[in-house]
């Protein structure tokens, strides 16, 4: 599973960092995904991350 930050909609609330900091953390204004391929074990935290992001900033590929 990949987890991708669209720079261009990510608005910096930080909601995804706050849910699973093992896949995403804060760069400046912009969440980043920091691990790739997303730890089977934070799987289920990212994808709840993505249903999080108000303005659908997260794509997630299986």
């Amino acid at each position: 599973m990949k987890a991708t930050v669209d720079p261009d909609l990510c608005i910096g609330c930080a909601v995804c960092e706050q849910i699973c900091d093992t896949v995403f953390e804060m760069n400046g204004d912009v969440a980043v995904e920091k691990v790739d391929p997303v730890p089977t074990d934070a799987e289920d935290s990212c994808r709840e991350a993505a249903e999080a992001c108000p303005v659908d900033a997260i794509a997630i590929t299986e």
